[in-house]
């Protein structure tokens, strides 16, 4: 089973008679890239700021790497994050200014900032100066920062923001490094779901402070993909059907009333002859499948409903 990191139950917070999150429940993984989708205000910071000490909830709970309460602040150490980017100083270095907040965090072992350095590959830059930095330089040294006591987890808002295509390529070649080479957790949060798409494995979709969808990747891509949906109360018969009558192997059954096919040159209309035919009844059939983006988008209208 694998080692839960990160867990919220029923977490909430107020401001006054504004409600930012409404009893979010997720549940991060050890060396997941979890994404947090939701739009701008959706309430994505506020789950990084409440996890992480920032800011204190106003209901429910959360357990990190097993621990709660006044046993999870130790655990606390364990975790880097990028939520309000660091104030790094434009006259110094990347190496100095690693080095100023690794004083401030009490590392005294200069190995750690060349390693940190290193493992966002800013080591052939690190005596240049920050103002002299790109965009997606100064948001690699930001993971720097984030990784440079070591921690298990890291958690970053919004990290591709303003970035071009190149650097948020690099950037997901960072994490997936650092996930896959050292066993680090990312919890990433983004408002452009095909983006995370690209790096994450696992994805909880929010809006206005509440949880619409916490999918994997493989049931993302299964929502998402072209297929044709058979509407049937006799799935297990209809599954026969496919197998025996028609040859048809890629296919899931989805509920007990739902059945979607995937192979492709399948017919709708031969599909419903051939169920018919074998006794299967059939209250509709229909072509699905839809982007990213109106994947998302279809949650939000369903949860705004």
């Amino acid at each position: 089973m694998r080692e839960i990191v990160l867990q919220t139950k029923g977490l909430s917070k107020k401001y006054k008679s504004f409600t930012a999150l409404d009893h979010v429940d997720m549940t991060v993984y050890r060396q997941d890239i979890y994404g947090l989708i939701g739009r701008n205000g959706a309430g994505k910071t506020t789950i990084m700021k409440v996890v992480t000490g920032l800011t204190e909830g106003s209901g429910g709970e959360f357990e990190i790497f097993s621990k709660k309460g006044a046993a999870a602040e130790k655990e606390k150490r364990r975790i880097g994050c990028l939520i309000e980017n660091p104030a790094f100083f434009g006259s110094l270095t990347a190496w100095q200014n690693l080095k100023y907040y690794a004083l401030q965090k009490g590392i005294t072992d200069e190995k750690q900032i060349d390693e940190a350095l290193a493992l966002v590959n800013l080591t052939e830059v690190k005596d240049k100066k920050f103002k002299k930095f790109s965009l997606g330089m100064k948001q690699r040294l930001g993971i720097a920062f984030a990784v440079l006591d070591n921690p298990d987890l890291i958690i970053l808002d919004e990290p591709i923001n303003g970035l071009d295509p190149i650097g948020i390529s690099e950037l997901r070649s960072t994490f997936q490094k650092l996930c896959s080479e050292r066993g680090i957790t990312f919890i990433i949060s983004s408002h452009i779901l095909s983006e995370l798409y690209l790096v994450a494995n696992r994805f909880l979709i929010i809006e206005k402070g509440r949880v619409l969808k916490e999918v994997t990747k493989e049931e993302l891509d299964l929502a998402c993909m072209r297929c044709l949906v058979v509407k049937t109360t006799d799935t297990k018969r209809a599954a026969v059907v496919l197998e025996e009558a028609l040859g048809i192997s890629e296919y899931k059954v989805i509920d007990s009333g739902e059945l979607r096919v995937y192979e492709n040159g399948v017919k709708p209309e031969e599909l419903n002859r051939v169920l018919i035919q074998n006794n299967v009844a059939v209250s509709g059939i229909f072509e699905a499948g839809i982007s990213l983006e109106d994947y998302f988008k279809s949650l939000v209208e369903e949860g705004s409903l």
